[in-house]
């Protein structure tokens, strides 16, 4: 019977595990942390938002988007549901297509694993952050305290988002090793920074926005949610949706009044004089100072931010780039090494704000064990 490493005890390293003891495999989950899921339990602002009914490759950014799209065919966001009640939670979606567990905390899905790892005898090891993988015929791997041999290795360690979590971006170096590259990485889902001038004032405004990505005339994206003015720009999941794409010297250009035209706007102000009872207060006040009369309005519709930053991977939640998927074949294993396997964060793949990124996890750690165990 083949002895699986698995390095890094996150969602894509947890769900590989089960599914592979599942099928009566030997595991060994090697998490460098003293707890399992970590950054699992933190996930969608605590709640848990692990993967969303609206799937599809659309949602993801990649050097192989097929290969996205073909482990999102082979499991998707139904047989993600399916999976975690099978480890005896209850998963709701919401009216956006998130889906949740019904307790709407993402510690209980961690729990769930960590209970279904136990129920299951899977060998899990503490305090293992592996720092040499080698093949001669089989894996060796090594960390400070300890060693183990195996005869297939799955890196799900993560990428360097949330380094407070154990996730800090040495576990590429695992897989140079073996002759993979890495591409150029960068924070995703995170808040980003804008001119100062630009939001004085601002701090701790949130309302519902409709947000474009212009580099120079060139319109990148759109979304729209929920703005936080922040102390240094601005923060909330229409952000988050939109930083995947944006570069420094980028403009978004904030609607914050989308439900309602120009010509109605227009006419509410001519009546009043003021943006009372049609803006938050606090941010009626703050543009009132800055312009007045169609200078005014245009500011309501087409707020001007440039982006002159990210706050970096400390603050955010997944990593844009990776281990390419163009150096694995169809089940996500190495080119370079027989049973040398990728899932997760590790790999280059990125996915939209609201579930994405942890059906990813799900998705590559399932295509991985199927091939181990076929």
């Amino acid at each position: 019977m083949k002895k699986i490493a698995i390095v890094g005890g996150g969602a894509a390293g947890m769900a590989c595990a089960v599914f592979l003891a599942r099928r009566g495999a030997r595991v060994a989950l090697l998490e460098r942390g003293e707890r399992l899921g970590r950054k699992l339990s933190a996930t969608g602002n605590g709640q848990g938002n692990v993967t969303n009914v609206n799937m599809g490759a659309e949602h993801y950014r990649s050097d192989d988007i097929q290969k996205v799209e073909s482990a999102l065919k082979k499991f998707g966001a139904e047989d993600t549901v399916n999976f975690l009640e099978s480890l005896g939670g209850i998963f709701l979606s919401d009216a956006r297509g998130r889906v949740y567990p019904a307790s709407r905390q993402a510690s209980s899905v961690t729990d769930l694993f960590r209970r279904e790892l136990k129920r299951l005898n899977a060998d899990v090891v503490f305090g293992a952050q592996v720092k040499e993988l080698a093949y001669h015929g089989e894996f060796t791997l090594k960390w400070a305290g300890g060693h183990m041999a195996a005869d297939a290795v799955v890196l799900a360690a993560g990428g360097c988002a949330a380094p407070n979590f154990g996730t800090d971006g040495t576990a590429y170096a695992l897989a140079e090793k073996f002759s993979h590259t890495v591409t150029p990485l960068a924070p995703a889902l995170v808040q980003l920074r804008c001119d100062p001038a630009a939001v004085r004032g601002l701090k701790g405004i949130r309302l519902d926005a409709a947000l474009t990505l212009l580099r120079g005339k060139r319109e990148i994206v759109r979304t729209r949610g929920d703005l936080l003015f922040t102390e240094s720009g601005i923060s909330g999941d229409a952000v988050f949706r939109l930083s995947s794409y944006a570069e420094k010297g980028d403009v978004v250009r904030a609607d914050l009044l989308p439900d309602v035209c120009e010509e109605r706007l227009s006419s509410a102000y001519s009546r009043g004089g003021d943006l009372v009872g049609v803006l938050n207060n606090g941010l009626a006040r703050a543009l009132e100072k800055r312009a007045q009369g169609e200078k005014l309005l245009k500011l309501v519709k087409r707020f001007p931010l440039e982006i002159t930053g990210t706050l970096g991977f400390a603050y955010a939640q997944v990593t844009r780039g990776g281990i390419p998927l163009s150096e694995t074949d169809e089940h996500l294993m190495s080119r370079f090494c027989k049973n040398l396997y990728f899932a997760g964060e590790i790999l280059n793949a990125d996915g939209d704000c609201g579930g994405y990124n942890l059906q990813w996890a799900f998705s590559s750690a399932h295509l991985v064990a199927e091939d181990i165990v076929c």
